[in-house]
């Protein structure tokens, strides 16, 4: 296909394969036999390169397959039978994850929020209104407060803010954790002043992307005190998470937490998503949030909307009104200059 007129691709993050780094381990590796279930060496490495990344040495680290099945996991693993978790309205788990949570039994709580963030006080709000209720044994106790760094819309919670709503947590007894499915992007960002550490130090649960941030699949997830869920390992096997051949996790986390490639590996995506931003800015065209993420999100007519998915798939983000529509650009780790300066040249 000629590369000039063949279709783009920025929908998501995760439609390229995996960095050359990883592919490159994965096939010098491919034909050692090694224990299964990321009780190997390779998994072990990465478990402990994690620790050391995130600060904290005790920590109990495990690989899942993708987003979905990790946040229904662990959002089950957390909570109670009658429990359920507080998210926003536009959280993931609320919105694009076809009521797994719910399937798993337990009801996300959704609270109001803006440009994708709850507030510390959203969430004392919803704690207060429960147990104030005389009914309320007749309802779903908040058990956890889901977030994801960077939001559904790209936005990243300031360390004050993730601070302040684990302390309304600690304070209230329920569990704080936290979506890293785009976690690379968010470290990346400017202005971002949340680190593994810092994540460690306030969640009682958090999970570190590799899905969408480089490896071919795959999702850690870090419980700095690895009392929280003490047979976690037989939960995940419960939910069919667990994987048999886990080293194909660990290696590439191992090769993402060598040399600081994790923290690394987001900058392309942003200076990528900044010449989109920067372009739409000049063409005069209707942005919608901004963030400082890898996510650009701007505003079509209907019509447009349909000339440009002839020629380019975005994802569809809402409808803002009977003529427009709200439209997703993602750029990732492997968006390349030229596809980015023929997507310019599109709009």
């Amino acid at each position: 296909m000629n590369r000039e007129t063949e279709r783009l691709y920025f929908a998501s993050d995760y439609m390229e394969g995996a960095h050359p780094a990883i592919m490159q381990k994965l096939l010098e590796t491919n034909l050692e036999k090694t224990v299964g279930y990321g009780l190997d060496a390779y998994s072990e490495s990465a478990r402990a390169k994690i620790r050391e990344a995130c600060q904290a040495p005790e920590a109990m680290v495990h690989f899942l397959v993708g987003g979905t099945q990790t946040n229904a996991t662990v959002i089950d693993a957390l909570l109670k039978s009658y429990q359920g978790v507080i998210s926003a309205r536009t959280g993931h788990v609320s919105v694009h994850e076809a009521g797994a949570i719910e399937f798993g039994g337990h009801k996300v709580l959704t609270i109001e929020e803006k440009e994708g963030k709850v507030t510390a006080e959203g969430v004392k709000q919803c704690l207060m209104e429960y147990w104030k209720d005389d009914n309320h044994e007749h309802m779903v106790m908040p058990g956890m407060v889901y977030l994801s760094q960077p939001t559904e819309y790209g936005t990243i919670y300031s360390l004050d803010e993730l601070e302040d709503i684990s302390s309304v947590c600690r304070e209230n007894g329920v569990y704080l954790y936290v979506d890293g499915a785009r976690l690379a992007y968010a470290l990346a960002a400017p202005g971002n002043d949340v680190t593994l550490p810092d994540l460690a130090r306030y969640c009682d649960a958090f999970y570190i992307g590799g899905t969408k941030c480089g490896a071919l699949f795959g999702e850690a997830v870090v419980f700095p005190n690895p009392k929280t869920v003490p047979h976690f390992f037989t939960i995940v096997k419960q939910h069919g998470a667990l994987l048999a051949k886990g080293r194909i996790a660990g290696i590439q986390f191992d090769t993402l937490f060598t040399d600081g490639l994790y923290d690394k590996i987001g900058e392309n995506a942003i200076r990528m998503a900044d010449q989109v931003r920067a372009a739409l800015r000049a063409k005069g065209y209707e942005q919608g949030i901004e963030n400082p993420t890898n996510q650009v999100f701007l505003i079509v007519e209907n019509d447009r909307q349909a000339q440009l998915a002839r020629q380019v798939e975005l994802a569809f983000m809402e409808r803002v009104d009977a003529q427009h529509v709200m439209m997703r650009i993602a750029t990732s780790w492997a968006t390349s200059q030229a596809d980015i300066d023929r997507l310019i040249a599109l709009l």
